[in-house]
């Protein structure tokens, strides 16, 4: 069992910005726990930072299956007696349907991975997570997600008109908010990989790479909050930038 060094679980981590993450947490000495929907990627994509030198477990990992998530417990609970830092990264983007034309599966189907999938995950994970002298969960959420942003004219997500994507975001930060007041033992932060003031967002396949932000700049929150200290936050919603209105 690891006990020495931190470990982390990354989970979308095979590309993107879990790949970045695990690849800059890594780099720190970090034990990192990859997880992946699809193994075969989720191989490749470990095998790339194990030639960077960093220890890499890859964890099959579908964040919407009850079995698939208790198994990858048990995988990682062979590996360390403790997790420290877990990162829910994984999320869908929903077909942008308009409000007029979307129903209740289209929604159904966003949430499984962006509401429900957190919330499996980290119920899953909180004996390990308690296990740590100090526990950290950092949400992936989006600027997409805050009522601030939302109704900012000049903000493009604005004039996205969809009810997916949006409002799961938003139900991830009431809960992210729910478990930093019900465990204040924990550091529980949802973060946005983007700068809202200045209207940007990172380059990913969600967005076919349309972003300003470099893949590495669009994880400087999320590291940030992975390596808080004792006297960090919790409850917060952050960018790269700062504090961001929910």
């Amino acid at each position: 069992m690891t006990t020495d060094r931190t470990a982390v679980l990354v989970t979308g981590g095979n590309k993107g910005l879990g790949l970045e993450t695990a690849r800059r947490l890594g780099g720190l000495g970090w034990q990192v726990f990859l997880g992946s929907r699809d193994e075969g990627r989720g191989q490749a994509a470990a095998a790339g930072l194990a030639r960077d030198g960093v220890d890499v477990v890859v964890v099959p990992l579908d964040v919407t299956s009850d079995e698939s998530v208790a198994d990858a417990e048990r995988l990682v609970r062979k590996h360390t007696d403790r997790l420290d830092v877990l990162i829910n990264n994984a999320g869908a983007p929903g077909h942008v349907v308009p409000p007029a034309e979307a129903t209740a599966d289209e929604l159904r189907s966003v949430y499984e991975t962006n509401v429900y999938g957190p919330v499996r995950v980290t119920h899953a994970f909180l004996p390990l997570l308690s296990a740590a002298d100090l526990p950290r969960v950092v949400m992936v959420s989006s600027g997409g997600g805050s009522f601030a942003v939302v109704t900012d004219p000049a903000q493009r997500v604005s004039k996205m008109h969809e009810l997916a994507y949006s409002s799961s975001k938003a139900a991830l930060n009431m809960i992210t908010v729910r478990y930093a007041q019900a465990l204040p033992n924990f550091k529980f932060n949802a973060v946005t990989p983007g700068e809202v003031a200045n209207h940007k967002f990172t380059a990913t396949d969600m967005n076919n790479h349309t972003g300003q932000l470099t893949v590495t700049e669009g994880t400087d929150p999320i590291v940030a909050l992975a390596t808080l200290g004792a006297d960090g936050p919790t409850g917060t919603f952050v960018d790269r930038l700062g504090p961001v209105a929910w």
